[in-house]
């Protein structure tokens, strides 16, 4: 399941270190490239909320196995891609695997592990995010140079081929007779301390998006970044998530609000003081290794608050909680590029630290609410 995690972030985020080549292969503005992350936001979002009811009676296994060979279908149409249009479609059909994927991951770990096992498991399966951060963008951006964007989506395919065989001998059935009766994501708000997790959740990954889909142009266009250091910059945000991650998980069970509260309160600063740092690579360097020790590690803090606070109802959980995070990616991504576009990258990257700033306030909020004693 890492594995596929990997791939899967890996796809769905490899259009940010090669949006300016995307852009002017497709004859298009690097804020409407950027909508390809979005229309994957789309898609995840409706997959989420329907794929639990809609296989109720499929073992989880199978739908996995399904969601992982619809990656691969998805990367060969946007290496083919002839036009924007077709690239869309294949990003929608990526947008199905991630969110019926991500929406059963919490529910399947808890199946698979013991309860006081969930945290590390959820911190593995995140490590998956962890790898392809480090990974993807920066090796990403050199496949670019080297073999042009298209060659590096098609090596998303036999990847993607291997997680699938992979996850295919290694997991165990998981028959639907273990999943509970059907439940409604949506009704989960009704109960405050979701409503105010979820709310958390949401401005905290559109905050992060809305700069992070534009750090390429940022970089190169402001920072006046040349490839090798925008390739080294980005394995540092990588490397960065990777040591958040490890670190970040284990203090989650003593200091879980705590660090959904100080995430986003500190990526908030991170993105203020960009704005006075811009014209210095090397405060750029050291601002942006911050940022990726923090982001990284934020869906790790937020799993372990949904095994938490929803054990009942994981599932339903699961898909409302991903359903959250791509409508907030796609958000994000789409007024993130429409500010970019209008009014420069500046009041684009002011928006993202307000908006992140008011996560914390969202995450203190599910802190006074939580139903249950930490």
């Amino acid at each position: 399941m890492a594995l596929c995690v990997a791939v899967l972030i890996a796809s769905e985020f490899l259009p940010v270190s090669l949006l300016t080549p995307i852009a002017q292969d497709l004859s298009v503005t690097e804020g409407h490239a950027g909508q390809a992350i979005s229309v994957s936001g789309l898609f995840a979002v409706i997959t989420s909320l329907t794929i639990a009811g809609a296989t109720r009676n499929v073992d989880r296994k199978k739908v996995q196995s399904l969601l992982t060979a619809l990656l691969s279908v998805s990367a060969l149409i946007v290496t083919f891609a002839p036009n924007f249009t077709v690239l869309m479609l294949g990003r929608a059909l990526l947008g199905v695997a991630i969110g019926g994927f991500w929406s059963m991951s919490t529910a399947i770990v808890m199946r698979l592990l013991p309860a006081s096992e969930v945290p590390r498991g959820l911190a593995a399966l995140n490590a998956g995010n962890a790898v392809a951060a480090t990974i993807a963008a920066p090796l990403g951006n050199w496949l670019g140079d080297l073999i042009g964007w298209r060659g590096a989506f098609f090596l998303i395919v036999p990847l993607a081929l291997l997680a699938l065989v992979w996850q295919w001998i290694a997991m165990p059935p998981l028959p639907a007779s273990g999943v509970q009766k059907e439940q409604k994501p949506l009704c989960l708000l009704a109960r405050p301390s979701v409503a105010a997790g979820m709310a958390a959740i949401f401005l905290l990954f559109m905050g992060q998006f809305a700069l992070f889909t534009y750090l390429r142009p940022f970089l190169e266009g402001v920072a006046g970044f040349t490839v090798p250091q925008l390739s080294l910059c980005l394995l540092l945000i990588g490397l960065a998530g990777i040591a958040g991650t490890w670190v970040i998980s284990r203090l989650l069970r003593v200091w879980l609000y705590a660090l959904l509260i100080g995430i986003p309160l500190t990526m908030a600063a991170i993105a203020a003081l960009l704005l006075g740092l811009a014209a210095n690579p090397v405060a750029i360097m050291g601002l942006l290794f911050l940022w990726g020790f923090f982001a990284t590690a934020a869906p790790v803090g937020w799993g372990t608050w949904l095994a938490r606070s929803l054990h009942r109802d994981a599932e339903a959980g699961g898909g409302l909680q991903v359903a959250v995070i791509q409508l907030a990616i796609m958000a994000g991504a789409a007024v993130g590029g429409l500010v970019f576009d209008a009014r420069g990258w500046q009041v684009s990257f002011g928006m993202a630290a307000s908006l992140l700033l008011t996560a914390a306030l969202a995450a203190g909020l599910a802190w006074k609410c939580q139903e249950v004693p930490e």
